[in-house]
């Protein structure tokens, strides 16, 4: 039994941890906030009324938004222990297995959010990094050229250390982010000290206030008061990493006391100086904090940004393991963490569009144009996806989950509605962005189905194949053949395709299906299943989660067990590779469907993607019309 101090020590690592990873976006989100929501571009008057108003909405919007939906409610709807916008829409789908079109609704509610993530982790380093830059302009005018060029080399220098992981120097995060929020909480006090008028803004009354009293300008600034929420989604992506307790430790003891004192101080500085409102978070202890500031805020959007992209990676992972992604080379990183991963063509493809971001937008007031959107879909399919995994999961009364999440669900629509606003200021960007992901993500899914439907037409039963098989059998020699067979299918092509030709058979034969479970890992003790056919043919059914790692001959170590031993020098794996050939008629459209065909082409091959050794793989072709 685990000794209450080991546990206590344990929490406390877990706690600082979670600081450094879990909340870097959001706790980075006072570098731009403030000064985006009384841009000029909104038209809002920067005087005492609105500024209470603003930064009432901010703090309420915290403990409504963050604490209540996602800290209470949405930590509790984990998928095993796993959370974020893939586990839960699988969570989703397995709650409503049963009803068909309700199953696809919700598959395409996951998968807008989903794509929006993407988004949201191309936007994040862009405008993290390019916001704690442009603290230079503050300390010296002179150094404005040199912004966007600094800020594309740190995005550059960060996406080019991705290979080697974040274990080295993820355990500087939590330190690092701590003395960020350390540091966050200081200038608030101090701000707030020369302006205690601020705390009425606790009063929620100066919320609802500003709501009314500014009508439709109220309702614009709510697209930049949404930037103070930004990175909530991460704590709950999450939670596989670090567990429920640590994460809302974190953000009860150390994150929220400091994001609210630093609001409520940079309002406290606006009172008694508008003219800060050019950048408040930098002009909070004056000139002299103000390089050092640029140092500690550049090294915190950079674990920000590290935090989003590693998110990129899981999430891109996942989507692959429940079949809506093409297969990719992933790298572990770390042998001890399998979260540890690292897939190089996203990572390019990421770094390539948030430079574009940088040099199309330029300065962080317009990337908050872009975020917003982003941000408040995830939030709103986060809400949507939860209603029916406590409704239909948990089996909540039907009254208790609309109030449970009907409320939440009134405020997303209303956040994003308000972005809405903003799509030609810049909110088309993370649309047009999740638009290209949800194409890819659907062709791929609905592709793939297609596949597997023309595949079953021309199957044949693989208990009446054996059977006429062995009345007269062919010639059998030495060692054992594998033969991949997806679920559903019947006698694999490649095993025909060997008859065919080479007219002999291997004097052990075992059909393997790879089956994809809609949890995030599948017991060691549970991942093979040995199912004896006759005249020593053999069925092995391998189970693997969406966050497990693809490694076959692993999993047929412990076929052992089941009295089904392996020798890799002897054992031959036979793999059908189809080629998609596009044709007009039912199913996709032409163009998607040659997309899908293109896609299939260029998918990493199920030998490398299963980890199977090079020289022991025999692929045999067919010809699939779709």
């Amino acid at each position: 039994m685990e000794s209450p101090d080991i546990h206590r020590s344990s929490i406390a690592t877990l706690t600082i941890a979670a600081i450094g990873v879990v909340y870097g976006d959001i706790g980075t989100s006072p570098l731009y906030t403030m000064k985006t929501v009384f841009s000029p571009e909104h038209g809002l008057a920067l005087n005492p009324a609105n500024l209470l108003g603003v930064v009432s909405l901010i703090f309420w919007g915290l403990m409504i938004i963050v604490s209540l939906k996602y800290v209470t409610l949405v930590l509790r709807a984990n998928n095993q222990g796993e959370g974020g916008i893939i586990a839960l829409m699988a969570l989703a789908l397995s709650a409503v297995s049963k009803k068909a079109r309700l199953h696809h609704a919700l598959l395409i509610v996951g998968l807008c959010g989903a794509a929006l993530f993407y988004g949201d982790g191309v936007i994040t380093p862009s405008i993290s990094v390019l916001s704690a830059i442009e603290g230079l302009e503050v300390a010296a005018p002179a150094l404005e050229p040199y912004v966007i060029p600094l800020t594309i080399a740190v995005l550059i220098a960060l996406y080019m250390v991705q290979h080697t992981g974040t274990s080295g120097i993820g355990k500087w995060f939590g330190p690092v982010m701590l003395a960020w929020f350390v540091v966050l909480a200081v200038m608030g006090i101090v701000n707030i000290v020369r302006a205690p008028a601020i705390l009425a803004a606790l009063n929620p009354v100066h919320a609802l206030r500003f709501l009314l009293h500014n009508g439709w300008l109220a309702f614009v600034a709510l697209g930049a008061v949404v930037l103070a929420f930004t990175g909530a989604e991460a704590l709950y992506a999450d939670m596989g990493h670090f567990g429920k307790e640590p994460i809302r430790i974190a953000w009860f003891a150390a994150v929220f006391p400091a994001l609210a004192l630093n609001y409520l101080g940079q309002g406290a500085l606006l009172l008694s100086e508008p003219a800060a409102i050019s950048n408040p978070f930098f002009q909070q202890l004056g000139a002299w904090s103000v390089l050092p500031l640029v140092a500690l805020s550049t090294l915190a959007t950079v674990i920000a940004s590290q935090a989003t992209i590693s998110g990129t990676f899981s999430i891109t992972h996942q989507a692959i393991s429940l079949g809506v992604l093409p297969r990719m080379r992933v790298i572990y990183t770390s042998e001890r963490e399998m979260g540890q991963i690292y897939i190089p063509l996203v990572n390019w493809m990421q770094l390539t569009t948030v430079i574009l971001a940088v040099l199309n937008f330029q300065s962080s007031d317009r990337l908050g144009a872009a975020y917003g959107i982003a941000v408040t879909g995830t939030m709103l399919a986060t809400t949507v996806l939860t209603f029916f995994v406590i409704r239909y999961g948990w089996r909540y009364n039907l009254l208790l989950c609309w109030a449970a999440t009907g409320f939440f669900l009134l405020i997303d629509i209303t956040l994003f509605s308000a972005n809405g606003l903003k799509i030609l200021q810049g909110g088309w960007f993370p649309l047009l962005l999740g638009t290209c992901i949800l194409v890819v993500m659907l062709t791929w899914e609905t592709g793939r189905r297609m596949v597997f439907t023309n595949l079953q037409k021309q199957a044949i039963p693989i208990d009446a194949f054996l059977s006429s098989l062995f009345v007269a059998p062919p010639p059998r020699v030495q060692g054992t053949a594998i033969f991949f067979r997806p679920a559903g299918e019947g006698v694999p092509h490649a095993m025909l395709h060997n008859l065919a030709h080479n007219k002999v058979l291997h004097e052990r034969i075992v059909f393997l299906t790879v089956r994809n479970v809609d949890i995030p890992t599948v017991p060691v003790s549970e991942r093979i299943r040995v199912e004896p056919l006759e005249h020593q043919c053999y069925q092995v059914n391998v189970y693997y989660g969406f966050k497990d790692e693809r490694d076959i001959p692993q999993a047929l170590e412990q076929c052992e067990a089941q009295g089904l031993k392996f020798e890799m020098m002897d054992t031959s794996f036979f793999i059908s590779r189809q080629t998609v050939i596009p044709t007009v008629g039912a199913g996709m459209a032409l163009w998607r469907e040659a997309l899908f065909a293109m896609m299939y082409r260029n998918a990493r091959d199920a030998a490398d993607y299963f980890r199977v050794p090079r020289n022991r793989v025999i692929e045999l072709g067919t010809q699939v019309e779709i």
